[in-house]
């Protein structure tokens, strides 16, 4: 045998040469990723047929939703500017402020989309195209201390703001009027982090972008806003300054994309305060088991019959989800009674969402499905199912690369108790870098199984 291989490997030398240039060309297409653009201008962008888009992962800018497709509010527009341009776009994500800015220099990228404010200090070295946000500066602090009322009362507080951002052109200009006035200055986290240390009461008072504050207050609610530091600024896309052409293509798409409605229907995608949940007490619950549940009653009991669910545990999850409201609509577009995205309502064979007998039939099947998953590599059914409602809420993928992380960490990813204490590192840089599928609300999983599990014993005491 070995002597036969041996001369058909001699008889066919071709086929090494196949394989060491297939090798060679995707060796060659890996390195490629981070070259240098061709240039700046439009015709070469056009020629080049890609716009490479500088950006980070982040919750306003770019990650992975729960059916693991590529949002944020920079993603679509930038995706969108790339359409017009009729290119294809490709986004390299970097971490932090200075690296964007950087990379930019550097040529590795045509233009930054990361929710940049437009200061005089930038734009005396980079090039801007039209504003498309107005956005303030916020001091953000823990509303279980005191917060400050002024200025003046940061004197007694420990404030940090990320390195690299315009908040310390606000703060050197502060410190005119209060010379004893300090800060930490952080390079290893980005806002998002930062605002995270003060809702945990690790620092007392960071500043950040209106936009990046309404997001995470929904998410931290012991974030509180102080007073604004400062007037409105605007967001733009930042390139580098002889890339004149570019920066005219750019005015003329946000002019079109502001009168043409695609900002104002990005910025209620991704900012809109339409509040899914209305964080009513238990009394209120109660009252909605009386009110609400019998009209749908039936429906969660026959599609927990089907799909092997506890029908009460179905109907704290639909409260959860829409306090059983069978039109609501959050402004990322989950919708119904059990709030299905579109995709996962297509692949559940929901063909109206707003039904809330088909809602409850595909949430209870695609929760079904999720344990089904899951059941291959656990055994205990409350630790699957209890995995199998995260999943519903930040996506499977998500929950892999949790279960990933849990293993690195030395703890069990078949226990929810071990499990739901890594969930929130998938919101910290320094691990979900390292994962497949990046960042992710990784608190809100945890949030969103607790609430659940606490609704299901609520409506089971009740009925009894």
């Amino acid at each position: 045998m070995f002597n036969s291989e041996s001369r058909l490997h001699r008889q066919q030398p071709w086929v090494y040469f196949v394989l060491g240039f297939g090798v060679l060309l995707l060796l060659a297409s890996w390195i490629n990723r981070d070259r240098r653009v061709e240039g700046v201008d439009v015709d070469s962008i056009r020629r080049g047929g890609e716009l490479v888009i500088l950006t980070r992962n982040a919750p306003t800018t770019y990650y992975e939703d729960r059916d693991e497709q590529t949002v944020g509010f920079e993603h679509d527009l930038a995706s969108a500017f790339a359409k017009r341009l009729g290119v294809t776009p490709r986004f390299l994500v970097l971490d932090t402020l200075e690296e964007l800015f950087a990379a930019l220099t550097a040529g590795r990228g045509h233009l930054i989309a990361a929710g940049i404010t437009r200061t005089d200090s930038r734009e005396r070295v980079y090039g801007f195209g039209s504003g498309y946000q107005n956005v303030q500066q916020q001091l953000v602090c823990n509303r279980n201390a005191p917060i400050p009322a002024k200025p003046a009362d940061l004197l007694s507080r420990k404030l940090i703001v990320i390195a690299g951002s315009s908040y310390l052109d606000s703060l050197n200009r502060l410190r005119e009027q209060l010379p004893a006035l300090t800060w930490t200055v952080s390079s290893d986290h980005d806002t998002e982090q930062l605002l995270e240390a003060v809702a945990n009461g690790a620092q007392d008072c960071t500043v950040a972008d209106s936009n990046i504050v309404a997001i995470n207050r929904r998410y931290y609610p012991e974030l509180a806003v102080a007073f604004p530091m400062g007037e409105q600024e605007t967001l733009g896309w930042v390139t580098v300054p002889e890339a004149r052409g570019l920066i005219k293509e750019i005015d003329r798409f946000i002019e079109s994309a502001e009168t043409g409605g695609t900002i104002a229907a990005l910025y209620e995608r991704y900012y809109g305060h339409i509040e899914i949940f209305d964080y009513q007490d238990l009394s209120v619950f109660r009252q909605r088991i009386g009110e609400r549940l019998p009209e749908y009653r039936e429906l969660f009991e026959a599609a927990g019959k089907k799909h092997h669910l506890p029908w009460t545990l179905l109907a704290a999850q639909a409260y959860q989800e829409s306090h059983w409201d069978p039109r609501a609509k959050s402004p990322t577009g989950v919708r119904g009674i059990m709030m299905l995205t579109q995709p996962t309502a297509d692949a559940m064979g929901v063909e109206d969402r707003l039904d809330p007998n088909q809602s409850i039939f595909g949430g209870a099947k695609y929760l079904e499905r999720l344990r089904n998953r899951l059941s291959k590599e656990m055994t205990d059914p409350d630790e699957t199912l209890w995995q199998a409602l995260a999943a519903y809420n930040v996506g499977m993928a998500h929950l892999r690369d949790a279960r990933i992380l849990a293993k690195r960490h030395k703890r069990r990813p078949n226990r929810w108790h071990d499990l739901k204490e890594i969930l929130p590192l998938l919101e910290q840089r320094p691990f979900f870098k390292t994962l497949k599928h990046g960042y992710a609300r990784g608190q809100e999983p945890v949030r969103y199984v607790q609430r659940v599990r606490e609704y299901e014993q609520v409506l089971k005491s009740t009925l009894r």
